[in-house]
């Protein structure tokens, strides 16, 4: 049976949905099978409809199952249905339960309108037999003793005879610089026997807004749409005149100013163009500018500043501003994925490894994946040489990783075009990254790499030749050491990417061949599916360097590898060309490595479900259990991991190129920034193991 935790309020007006999605967080990059429910709806105070659902599911792979509604439970309540409730809770998640190591179960927010919550949340702990963390949020005038006796009276609520159900608490906003305020709070709490499981620091940023979101809520006229995903970091109405009031055109400020203030409106579109982004324009009074400032700003009309118009005046509506729903929108992933790996990272790491014990079976669950791809990556502390320099969604990723920690990179581009990319995206490129001109370099790779391919006939004027392209000037900087690794892809083709690297970097000692291999982030694991990308036909002797390069990958991105070699048929039950080569791949790769869990052939379902693999292959360690699978050729390795990716929408990683003497990996063209960085961060754990 699945432990139950039930989070639950201290105090009014917590909002607990987000302490769910960190814990849920926690939970899953441990590998614990975590599942998620909230038993009965609350709307929102601003009477829009509960979406703690809707944020668990726009972060996680679960889709928690429909809430009871308020209605409901009101009328039963009102009939004396407590016992009916609960019954029909218990009933209702029964399955869920069954499935899962943990389920985190979200109480009711208490309030003034909200008497029955304290008592039903505690039945529900009772119902449930759910262990319960309670939250609540420091405040500027917060003492320790006091918020420690919050949590001690709502404790009291949830004893059950000699069981004290209450296993931790969790504080959010606090302080990130006072260390002092969480050890007294951490020694209150214990002095009523209760534990501090988390001290959340507020974060300033995770607070922001998007413009969409305001204009959601306030519904001005919207007069130039511009980019409505920026956030808004303060609001401020311009009452000065120019150049007073020029300080208050600052990066990410809602300006509020009454239309008719045209030199304001000039201001703001010049400060945009210098590269000074405010989150928006917010005309009050229901001003609408002078036509013929319209047309002398017209030529500014291509930025993406929002210019919106309200009826109320300036300081009505920035008080509207400040008042805006501080909750999570649905559709801001963004934000919802920062606000809860800020909580998850302040999780007590023993108190999680406590919740199951250390015993159990874990998987590796794409969250867990990701977090620990950051982590190793960061240890590797590499340097990865990123050829397309100026390309928009890599020059994002490499600030990303930068500030993540997650690797240093080296653009190669010119640098004035550099300047000028990074100004239009509005992106301050940190101490991680370097620029490198290929034109200014290139020259010292001359000789060199005339010396590598002087057995292929080159001379300096052929290599001088090649190094016009930047990817082979990349190549060459890993080969030559300067770097650790090199990622390329956003606009190159595959070939543009691996053919530089299989003239100059060549293939690792003992590899067969140059293969590929795609992580697909299931719901609840990620697996490997190799080759997709590189050979078209292999032998069996390439099929067999292909399983034991993929069961490589998969140990050192912490996969236990479980190599299913996939085939139409199932050992002997049908004959054929294809399935002997298969079989033949499977004798030579447990002959060449005997410690493998390798097997095959088998077909797809007989690798991936228990059960089919108990009836179809009984006794074979692999079969319904496998981690890695590799397909016979090209066309069916490429066509499966597409199908299963898009129709399943299955986020996958890759191609991950292997088989190479230095780490080189390849991009799609359709690659997300997010996609990017984490190839690098690949990128740079390879760099680390080779």
């Amino acid at each position: 049976m699945a432990r139950s935790l039930l989070i639950a309020p201290a105090a009014d007006d917590v909002r607990l949905a987000r302490t769910c999605l960190g814990l849920l967080r926690a939970l899953d990059r441990r590998g614990v099978k975590v599942a998620y429910v909230k038993p009965i709806a609350q709307p929102r105070p601003d009477g829009g409809p509960d979406r703690s659902a809707a944020l668990v599911a726009a972060v996680t792979a679960l889709r928690p199952p429909e809430p009871l509604s308020t209605a409901e439970l009101e009328q039963q309540l009102g009939d004396g249905g407590l016992d009916v409730i609960l019954e029909k809770i218990v009933a209702a998640w029964e399955p869920v339960y069954a499935g899962s190591d943990v389920v985190v179960v979200e109480g009711l927010s208490t309030g003034p309108s909200k008497l029955y919550a304290s008592s039903l949340n505690q039945a529900l702990a009772r119902a449930l037999d759910a262990d319960v963390v309670l939250a609540d949020s420091w405040r500027p005038d917060a003492d320790a003793d006091a918020v420690a006796e919050q949590f001690a009276i709502a404790a009291g609520g949830y004893a059950s005879g000699e069981q004290a159900r209450v296993v931790g608490c969790v504080v959010h906003g606090l302080s990130q610089t006072d260390a002092a305020a969480v050890a007294d709070l951490r020694t209150a709490l214990a002095g009523h026997r209760l534990r501090l499981i988390a001290g959340v620091p507020h974060r300033p940023a995770l607070t922001w807004p998007r413009v969409l979101d305001l204009v959601r809520e306030l519904h001005p006229q919207v007069l130039h749409k511009g980019d409505l995903s920026r956030r808004i970091t303060d609001v401020a109405v311009f009452a000065q005149g120019i150049p007073a009031g020029i300080r208050v055109l600052d990066a990410g400020r809602l300006v509020v100013v009454p239309g008719d203030r045209h030199e304001v409106i000039m201001a703001a579109y010049l400060a945009e163009l210098s590269g000074t982004h405010l989150a928006a324009l917010l005309l009050s009074a229901g001003t609408t500018p002078d036509p013929r400032i319209s047309r002398l700003t017209r030529a500014t009309r291509a930025t993406c500043l929002p210019v919106l118009l309200v009826e109320h005046d300036s300081y009505q509506t920035a008080t509207r501003v400040r008042d805006l729903d501080p909750g999570l929108p649905v559709d801001d992933t963004e934000r919802i994925e920062a606000v809860t790996r800020n909580i998850a990272d302040a999780l007590d790491a023993s108190w999680l490894q406590s919740l199951t014990g250390s015993a159990r079976p874990h998987r590796l669950t794409p969250a867990a994946f990701r977090y620990q791809l950051v982590e190793l990556a960061r240890a590797a502390d590499a340097l990865v040489v990123l050829p397309e320099g100026t390309e928009p969604r890599t020059m994002r990723a490499a600030v990303a990783c930068a500030e993540r920690g997650i690797a240093r990179s080296v653009l190669l581009a010119d640098p004035e075009e550099v300047i000028a990319q990074a100004r239009s995206l509005g992106l301050k490129l940190p101490d991680g990254i370097t620029v490198a001109d290929p034109a200014a370099v290139a020259e010292r790779y001359v000789a060199p790499l005339t010396d590598l391919r002087r057995h292929k006939g080159w001379t300096e004027d052929v290599a001088r030749e090649h190094l016009a392209d930047r990817v082979t000037v990349g190549t060459m900087m890993l080969k030559l050491g300067e770097v650790d690794g090199l990622v390329s892809g956003a606009v190159h083709t595959t070939a543009n990417t691996v053919r530089p690297a299989l003239q100059i970097i060549g293939t690792k000692p003992g590899a067969r061949l140059v293969s590929s291999i795609f992580f697909m982030c299931l719901p609840d694991e990620v697996v490997i599916y190799g080759d997709c990308a590189i050979n078209p036909k292999p032998d069996a002797a390439d099929l067999a360097d292909i399983a034991i390069q993929s069961a490589a990958s998969a140990r050192a991105f912490g996969i236990e590898p479980r190599v299913a070699m996939i085939s139409f048929s199932t050992g002997t039950s049908a004959a054929g060309t294809d399935v002997a080569k298969v079989a033949e791949a499977t004798r030579i790769a447990r002959e060449r490595e005997p410690g493998l869990a390798v097997d095959g052939p088998l077909q797809y379902d007989a690798a991936a479900i228990a059960s089919v693999g108990a009836a179809k292959r009984p006794g074979s360690p692999v079969a319904g259990h496998a981690s890695v699978f590799i397909f016979p050729d090209l066309d069916t390795g490429n066509t499966t991991y597409k199908a299963v990716q898009r129709s399943a929408q299955v986020v996958s990683i890759g191609p991950v190129l292997q088989g190479l003497a230095r780490p080189v990996n390849d991009l799609s063209r359709g690659a997300l920034v997010e996609d990017i960085v984490y190839t690098i961060a690949l990128t740079a754990i390879q760099a680390r193991a080779s």
